[in-house]
């Protein structure tokens, strides 16, 4: 971790450092230029000065005055021939009486003009000295840039260290550890992320905990009937007479039968749970989808019970997905006349944003601490005063999928009629 820091924290400094170089490099150029502009209308300016002062002198002695003017005031003045200048293009120039340049390769500059009225060339030269840093100027830039550096790190090093925090809470869970840990705080910028891996370990490890379930489950439920449908072939064989092997091949077909209910059962639950079910929304009735549905349930199952059913809101244009709502509704009635001893209500409401669906039985109620536990899949609790081999444990799994897949949520809580009461709730949707 700390080479990679280091290795930020020089290639940060590295490219500031290359960037205001650059970037100098640029501002000397250019300023240079604009620099020679002034200094060549300076010289010029001088230049003419001194072709005025020269008109005034004979033309013998001009070499000599240009040479004393030089020597009185340390400017480098001389008075060149006209064939002393090579270069066509520069003649042409002075020619016309404009100012000429000419540069040699160790940074003195000439600038020419001729004389009128003399034909010779008034030349003066110059040294362009540029500025140069010192030691101290690039150790002091180094600095500078040091800090900035640094300071982009102290920002950067929180990031740094959570990813890392990251990095080992995934190492961990791809170990089979299947506990993701990762202590980032909320303020931090890969917090949406870490919650986002949270979620994703919190499902993986949900499907290894319902794929355990199930293979618990297979093995129990699947392993009861086989023995007893050998049971019932072996017995059928020695039977004597043809009422006692129909009476063994009956018991063998209800065998197969709750085989198949198993199979039927773990499949709908493994489909929900592999998570590929698409949502057929729409808008129902409720009104009347309810009352049929529910009647025709009790008429299935047990018709000693006093089933009521109410409906209330704007329940005419419900909208979820008709045909997995009904399995939530069949689940829930069906473990509630499995418990209740007389009485069952079904209640539904559209308030609002919010669709409401309560389930209410007067049988023995689930137990505090058991409340979370019951929507597990292959869960059957013993203790509420049933124990007819009915169910495979995944009636209410199934419903906690529906309703989590409408972005809802179910809840069992004490009914006001002394059992259990299951609430499903979902956001109104809205096409």
């Amino acid at each position: 971790m700390a080479r990679h820091f280091l290795q930020i924290y020089l290639l940060i400094v590295a490219t500031l450092a290359a960037v205001s170089w650059g970037q100098e490099r640029l501002w000397q150029e250019y300023g240079r230029r604009e620099e020679w502009k002034v200094e060549t209308r300076l010289h010029a300016a001088s230049l003419a000065i001194v072709e005025e002062q020269l008109r005034a002198v004979p033309r013998e002695e001009r070499a000599a005055f240009v040479e004393r003017l030089a020597a009185r005031t340390g400017v480098d003045l001389e008075l060149f021939e006209p064939q002393d200048i090579a270069g066509e293009e520069m003649l042409d120039s002075l020619d016309k009486g404009e100012i000429a340049l000419l540069r040699s390769g160790n940074d003195r500059t000439w600038v020419l003009k001729r004389v009128g009225d003399d034909g010779r060339v008034l030349a003066f030269r110059y040294v362009a000295h540029e500025p140069r840093r010192s030691v101290l100027d690039w150790v002091l830039a180094f600095v500078f840039y040091a800090a900035i550096a640094l300071v982009l790190m102290m920002w950067l090093w929180p990031l740094t260290r959570d990813l890392r925090t990251l990095e080992r809470a995934t190492t961990r869970f791809g170990d089979r550890n299947w506990k993701f840990e990762a202590d980032i705080k909320p303020g931090s910028q890969i917090y949406p992320l870490a919650e986002s891996f949270k979620r994703m370990a919190a499902r993986i490890d949900t499907l290894i905990s319902s794929q355990k379930d199930m293979s618990n489950a297979v093995s129990h439920e699947i392993k009861t009937p086989l023995s007893r449908m050998r049971f019932e072939v072996e017995m059928a064989r020695s039977a004597q007479d043809a009422g006692k092997l129909a009476e063994h091949l009956g018991n063998i077909e209800t065998d197969i039968e709750e085989l198949n209910d198993f199979v039927n059962a773990a499949l709908e639950y493994a489909i929900l749970e592999r998570a590929e079910v698409s949502l057929n929304v729409a808008e129902h009735d409720f009104t009347f989808i309810l009352p049929a549905l529910t009647e025709s349930i009790r008429h299935g199952s047990r018709t000693d019970l006093d089933v009521e059913c109410e409906v209330a809101g704007a329940a005419q244009a419900v909208v979820c997905d008709a045909h997995l709502m009904e399995t939530v509704l069949r689940n829930l009635l069906y473990n509630a006349f499995r418990y209740a001893q007389h009485r069952v209500k079904v209640a539904f409401e559209a308030a609002g944003d919010v669709y409401r669906l309560r389930v209410d039985d007067d049988g023995p109620g689930v137990p505090e601490d058991e409340r979370e536990r019951v929507f597990g899949s292959f869960v059957q609790l013993s203790d509420r005063g049933r124990d007819d081999g009915g169910g495979f444990g995944l009636g209410l799994a199934i419903v906690k999928r529906i309703v989590e897949w409408h972005d809802g949520r179910v809840a069992v809580r004490e009914s006001s009629l002394g059992g259990a009461s299951f609430v499903v709730e979902w956001p109104a949707f809205r096409q």
